[in-house]
């Protein structure tokens, strides 16, 4: 770092991104990417922005917020975007949280959330997760603080159902529980319907998973009318534009495309089940995913040898060097053709042990 860098930044340990490799071609398994391209009217409502982005994007983002209103039933002052859902995490952080109302996640989980406590100021506490590598509800219920859960939670793949989200929610009513769904799309219990029951839930989205607009950088909130104006204070605080123009159509059209959303999905999800069967039949253990992602390892290999003789072989798996985490690769579902590949190239290392 240079003798400029400001003390107060000094000892903050950034995210790491999933490798983003350009020098050879990989099949991407490492970062939850959807296989599909965009929605053709996603495509299509793109390239129809993009004669226009000489002008400012819509700040207030309102064909977007009422795409959102109408396919989640909640009103358009009920939801927010936000470039990226890192964004809007980022900014509950900082709505919400400092010194007095310290925040509280697991152990293991999305990584941003440490990264977005020390960077904010903000005291937090982590909670281990069972044996089992799932969430227990009960650690949660009258906590007193501000809580962050990814659910499904990541990397384990494992979603709390809804009824175990609304226990936490209304146990806590003095503070706010964001329930982060990034991967909710490909089986999990959505807790968007809860917002209208409690004031104090936050739920945040991404299109970088189900919607396949990863590049476009696009997420979304939903909370009660109160909270959107508290996330929309910073949000003009910092970049009242934060949407551009053509991310703004390529979401709206994703939004509205409803046939292919669940084509994806359901593709998704019956190439999770084809997977975890073959992996299991090569001797993988793995957690129940209800995430795009397979969590899993083998007891005659371990995780980071895994992972560097797959890259050899041209196929990229995200390892965790966390101790808990190590045995374990993240395993990203792709198409079916890559993920025969991948079953076809760990057969072969099986068999050379």
């Amino acid at each position: 770092m240079s003798r400029f860098f400001s003390e107060k930044y000094a000892a903050l340990t950034p995210y790491t991104p999933g490798e983003q490799p350009r020098e050879r071609t990989y099949i991407k398994l490492n970062t939850n990417e959807s296989p599909f391209p965009p929605s053709p009217i996603a495509l299509r409502m793109a390239r129809q922005a993009a004669g226009n982005v000489n002008l400012y994007s819509d700040p207030t983002c309102m064909a977007l917020r009422k795409a959102a209103a109408a396919r989640y039933k909640v009103d358009v002052d009920e939801v927010m975007f936000t470039n990226g859902s890192d964004d809007i995490l980022n900014f509950a952080f900082m709505a919400f949280s400092d010194e007095a109302h310290p925040v509280v996640f697991p152990d293991i989980t999305y990584g941003f959330y440490p990264v977005f406590a020390q960077l904010n100021r903000i005291p937090y506490e982590t909670i281990p997760l069972k044996d089992d590598f799932t969430i227990c509800a009960d650690d949660y219920v009258g906590i007193g603080k501000n809580i962050f859960i990814a659910n499904p939670n990541a990397p384990t793949g494992i979603a709390l159902p809804l009824c175990d989200i609304e226990r936490i929610v209304a146990s806590n009513p003095d503070n706010v529980v964001v329930i982060d769904e990034a991967y909710v799309d490909f089986g999990g219990e959505s807790a968007v319907s809860l917002i209208h029951k409690y004031d104090n839930l936050l739920v945040t989205q991404t299109f970088s998973k189900s919607r396949s607009l990863a590049g476009a950088r696009l997420g979304m909130g939903f909370g009660c009318k109160a909270l959107m104006q508290d996330l929309n204070t910073l949000r003009y605080s910092t970049n009242p534009y934060n949407i551009n123009s053509v991310t703004m159509a390529a979401g709206v059209g994703a939004l509205t495309d409803e046939n292919y959303f669940r084509f994806a999905c359901d593709t998704v999800i019956e190439t999770r089940a084809w997977t975890e069967k073959e992996l299991k039949r090569l001797g993988f253990e793995m957690p129940p995913s209800s995430t795009n992602f397979i969590f899993a390892k083998h007891p005659s290999i371990p995780g980071k040898e895994m992972y560097l003789q797959l890259n050899e072989q041209g196929i990229l798996v995200r390892h965790f060097d966390a101790e808990k985490l190590t045995d374990y690769n993240r395993i990203t579902i792709g198409s079916k053709e890559e993920m025969q590949t991948l079953i076809e190239t760990l057969e072969k290392m099986l068999c050379e042990k």
